[in-house]
């Protein structure tokens, strides 16, 4: 997974599709979701995953928030026998 962030909507539309056909010509099927608003552009890659954000939406959702969590403090077994 690769997290960015681009200085406009512009800018992440412009990346994501220039991504997307480099993607292809090395063989990769991308697909992308968010070129309409610019604010979030996912490129689906298969193996790859890029999210390009706009700085105030990468800090809204916290993408990064998702590696921080410490589940080892968690007091239970999701996978013990009953």
């Amino acid at each position: 997974m690769i997290i960015a962030t681009g200085t406009s909507a512009r800018q992440i539309v412009a990346s994501a599709k220039k991504l997307a056909h480099r993607l292809e010509v090395a063989g990769y099927d991308a697909k992308i979701e968010g070129q309409q608003s610019g604010d979030w552009v996912v490129i689906d890659a298969g193996d790859i995953i890029i999210h390009l954000f706009r700085a105030e939406v990468r800090s809204f959702y916290n993408l990064e928030k998702l590696w921080a969590t410490d589940f080892s403090t968690i007091g239970y077994n999701l996978y013990s026998a009953s």
